[in-house]
């Protein structure tokens, strides 16, 4: 092995570590490996610089644009609402269905963008189907992934073994390539889910009382621990808050207090920093026994005996929303974000998963809680601003919003016109009239100047943590090939499997590139075992098509682990998961997709 070849490894294993411990940024592990292998000499320059412009990436970037018009405009969501006609009344069909959509759109954006438009539309079927959300959430994310292997642009590991593909003077794979083993894959998936995986899901034990025709806030907030539990505080006559506003009072910095709502004369009004406490009002206040003691002690208040119940004024609610793994929001608090300034909303309990089960934040501390990926935040704010909370799906999900009237922001012309787009370009890449990539960019500059997407809002659209990851693990799969560290990894492999049938060394590439996808991201993982399939397919004289779709469908099978995809972790706190429910139902999931990939495969691409 030479020196570069040990430069490499070296490289890929800090990488691997960086990747498995969380806690540095995909992206920013990317560039630190492409800065090593630089400065190290392994790859020149040019070498280092050529993910960013390699056609995959350019594909990916576009992708996210004509995913952000369809989202924008309402197409997706118009076509999540249109389950409820279909969806039946058994669980086992509302599982198919929910399953079946939600791999259609996904094969056609990104499995994160397609759970974040259908979590709220499924809750809502949950709970007009008396179904706890619990059973319907993780088929929801699975069938994410499971579309995922539908299309050529439906997740970034196929355009990159497509690409692989190209580079080894191959014709690369068309737009319906990975279609027909794609939709076999699926129906075992839902078939599993239906028939035998739902009976490990939650029971709905502790989901919450799923006979309830719809989501009330009580139910909400019982299920935060907030349905009982807010303190009942009475204002006297004396009481030095009578006459007071709130905003005057700083209650939450300066005394660990919040009030969530004000009661007088029976009527619930609005908390707002102008609000002035009078003499007789009743305040439903959060905080701790300490706090909550020292404030009624501090005002000369009365503390009120029985249930508190939940009480909001008409123009407000309660939502909930979760975090995505991407969010801006994840490693900050509620104060640094300033939260309520920029949502009008203010937090009343954090639920998240600690130490394998879930648990819940409540209380005026809330603002100093650092924020994590997956934590499922029980909001209250004005109706119209809770509705706000839609326009900022990769920070925020929306999840749940009781008693809200159902709405669809659809703006009809450009919701066409970017179906329309879409379709064209998807005619385009299936007959092969332009380059993929020309295709792409051509559709989402079209999507553009027609509207359906805002200039302003083009570069908020790209995920760019995925689109600097893969440029900047490109060039560390592209010097284990130049440094001879990928012939290395082959010849061990055909030393060990010397005479095996083609099945045996497909069966071995996926098993490897699962078990790889359960600790990296599926786009590093496609990254760095692309080559390794090319290779093994020339070492043994066989094509390398089956190989590389088998390194794709194992990328995208995200199943046994909360940890394995940011989809996995969306749903998690609001399914109330815990990670052996991951495991009951997942990993015979994912041991079947691969089965089926490895016998599917080669029917359709023969080796």
């Amino acid at each position: 092995m030479s020196n570069e070849a040990l430069l490499a490894f070296v490289i890929l294993a800090g990488a691997v570590v960086l990747f498995v411990s969380d806690r540095v940024r995909l992206d920013v592990v990317a560039l630190i490996a492409l800065l090593a292998l630089t400065i190290s000499g392994v790859a020149p320059l040019d070498v280092a610089l050529a993910g960013f412009s390699n056609p995959a990436v350019l594909m990916i970037a576009g992708l996210f644009v004509i995913g952000a018009a369809i989202t924008e405009t309402g197409a997706a969501e118009w076509f999540g609402r249109r389950l409820e006609s279909v969806a039946g009344r058994t669980e086992g069909r509302v599982i198919a269905v929910v399953m079946t959509a939600t791999a259609f759109v996904s094969a056609f954006m990104s499995s994160t963008g397609t759970v974040a438009i259908f979590l709220p539309i499924v809750s809502s079927i949950a709970v007009r189907r008396r179904i706890p959300p619990g059973r319907l959430f993780m088929p929801l994310a699975f069938a994410a992934h499971l579309g995922s292997n539908l299309t050529l642009i439906s997740t970034p590991p196929n355009l990159l073994v497509s690409d692989a593909l190209r580079e080894a003077g191959r014709e690369p794979f068309r737009f319906f390539s990975f279609t027909v083993p794609g939709l076999v894959v699926l129906v075992v998936g839902i078939g599993w889910l239906v028939f035998f995986g739902r009976r490990f899901l939650p029971t709905g034990d502790d989901q919450g009382d799923s006979s309830q025709a719809a989501l009330s806030q009580f139910d909400l907030a019982s299920e935060y621990g907030l349905g009982d539990a807010l303190v009942r505080v009475g204002v006297g006559a004396r009481s030095r808050l009578a006459g007071m506003t709130l905003a005057a009072a700083n209650l939450r910095a300066a005394h660990a207090v919040t009030v969530v709502a004000v009661l007088r004369g029976g009527e619930a009004l609005r908390v707002v920093p102008p609000v002035v406490f009078h003499a007789g009002d009743e305040l439903r206040v959060i905080g701790s026994s300490e706090a909550v003691d020292a404030f009624v002690t501090a005002f000369s208040l009365e503390l009120l005996s029985g249930p508190s119940g939940f009480a909001l004024p008409a123009a407000e609610s309660l939502a909930e929303v979760v975090i995505p793994r991407r969010s801006r929001l994840v490693g900050r608090t509620l104060r640094g974000v300033k939260f309520r300034d920029r949502y009008r909303a203010n937090v009343l309990a954090v639920r998240r998963v600690e130490g394998g089960k879930q648990v819940c934040h409540a209380s005026a501390e809330l603002r100093d809680l650092e924020l994590r990926a997956g934590d499922a935040l029980l909001v209250k704010g004005r109706r119209k601003y809770l509705r706000n909370l839609h326009d900022d799906r990769s920070n925020i999900v929306p999840v749940a919003e009781p008693d809200a009237v159902p709405g669809l922001l659809l703006d009809r012309p450009r919701a066409v016109g970017s179906v329309a787009i879409t379709l064209v370009m998807l005619v385009v890449m299936a007959f092969g009239w332009l380059p993929n990539v020309v295709a792409v960019l051509l559709a989402a500059l079209l999507l553009v100047l027609t509207r359906c997407v805002r200039a302003a809002d083009v570069y908020r659209a790209v995920n760019w943590e995925s689109v600097v990851l893969i440029a900047g693990m490109i060039p560390l799969a592209t010097s284990l090939e130049r440094t001879g560290g990928t012939r290395l990894v082959v010849e061990l492999v055909e030393k060990q499997l010397g005479g095996a049938s083609p099945v045996v060394v497909l069966a071995l590439l996926v098993v490897i590139t699962s078990a790889l996808g359960m600790v990296l991201s599926n786009t590093a993982t496609a990254v760095l075992l692309a080559p390794v399939a090319v290779r093994l397919a020339s070492a043994f004289g066989i094509a390398p098509e089956p190989l590389l779709l088998g390194v794709a469908f194992a990328s995208s099978a995200a199943f046994a682990t909360p940890i394995a995809s940011p989809v996995n972790v969306l749903v998690m706190a609001p399914g109330k998961y815990r990670f052996s429910d991951y495991t009951k139902v997942g990993l015979p999931l994912q041991l079947l997709v691969l089965a089926a990939a490895v016998l599917v495969i080669p029917l359709v691409w023969p080796f």
